[in-house]
């Protein structure tokens, strides 16, 4: 037993070693132009500045529809052919150096309004300004389009949101540490082997809570996480405490951000087990449909309990680290029912590289 728990310090030990969020400088990175979320906000933000410059040419009122619309054919058509070149080049872009990417990124935009004004003055379609001009303004609006994604890459950067990072990891309560140690030693004399798998388990699962958690992790190792602090717990709530896994369509291949799951189950056993004096059953159920990855995660609810106070809090963290990771791609919801509390999380499926 000594040995093995060695082996677990010793492997904390070199986690330790390793530069915490921050220490590590924000790195400049293209946004993902894949990502939903992005590709919205470059519509809107791009067809609002067409909006604007469309009643500022505009004489008058009466002539405001129709400088809209002579705008939406001058933006449209490059705006689309430019967000699916993106889309399609997105590989290429984030392996090149931010500097060289946001060129490639200007480029790119003013081949296309080159290629577009010659077929609008080949067509004749309308009065077509010189293509300096267009340069210019394409130019301009690529480049602050890029300065936004920039400054809010650093607003959402890992250092920044130190802070909120932490809180989530910490989330894992003082009085579990205490009743898991207390559970462990009322075990070491009659069941030996059973307490040092279960001090295996809190090494490991205090080791995941402090060590540097940016990256995707597998979904399967999420979920053996959770496994590891629920079979904790059953040592001091033994038969109260009843777990129900649906998984046999999780993905294995996916990723999601690691400590999604164990704080919501944290929470679960926390206000919907601990509070009863009957058994309680904790659901966790984890599928794919299509390109999406589902948890639902039910607990027992008692609107008379007074153990509900401290649920926003997990909820509205976790909120942050999906949008920090999946923009608007991810989401969080949570229902109560007269007998149970519901937390539905759904990420995209993204898949393991080989």
């Amino acid at each position: 037993m000594a040995r093995s728990i060695n082996q677990i310090v010793h492997r904390n030990g070199s986690d330790k070693a390793r530069p915490g969020v921050i220490q590590n400088a924000y790195g400049s990175t293209l946004p993902d132009f894949r990502n939903v979320g992005i590709l919205l906000r470059i519509l809107l933000i791009v067809n609002a500045i067409a909006l604007v410059a469309a009643v500022v040419k505009s004489p008058s009122l009466a002539e405001l529809d129709a400088q809209i619309i002579d705008m939406a054919a001058l933006v449209e058509p490059l705006l689309i052919l430019t967000l699916v070149l993106l889309y399609l080049l997105n590989g290429l872009l984030a392996r090149l150096p931010y500097t060289a990417g946001a060129i490639l990124v200007i480029v790119l935009t003013l081949v296309l309004t080159t290629l577009l004004h010659a077929g609008a003055q080949q067509q004749l379609l309308f009065s077509v300004t010189s293509v300096e001009r267009y340069w210019l303004l394409v130019g301009l609006v690529t480049a602050m389009l890029l300065c936004y994604f920039e400054l809010r890459g650093r607003a959402l950067s890992p250092a920044i949101a130190e802070a909120r990072l932490q809180a989530l990891q910490a989330r894992i309560r003082p009085h579990f540490l205490f009743n898991s140690i207390n559970a462990v030693l009322s075990l070491i004399r009659q069941e030996p082997k059973r307490a040092e798998t279960a001090l295996e388990d809190m090494a490991e699962l205090f080791r995941v809570l402090m060590a540097d958690n940016r990256e995707l992790t597998p979904l399967p190792r999420e979920i053996e996480l959770c496994r590891q602090y629920l079979g904790i717990e059953q040592l001091r709530l033994g038969e109260r405490l009843k777990v129900e896994w649906h998984i046999d369509n999780m993905p294995a291949d996916a990723m999601i951000p690691p400590l999604v799951l164990q704080p919501l189950l944290e929470n679960a056993v926390y206000h919907g087990i601990e509070p009863r004096t009957e058994p309680g059953v904790v659901s966790i159920n984890v599928y794919a449909t299509r390109d999406e990855v589902h948890a639902v995660l039910r607990n027992p609810y008692s609107r008379d309990g007074d153990h509900h106070s401290g649920n926003n809090m997990a909820l509205g963290n976790i909120r942050e680290r999906l949008q920090l990771h999946f923009d608007a791609e991810a989401s969080l919801t949570s229902r109560v029912t007269d007998d149970a509390y519901q937390v539905h999380i759904i990420m995209p499926y993204r898949k393991e590289k080989p």
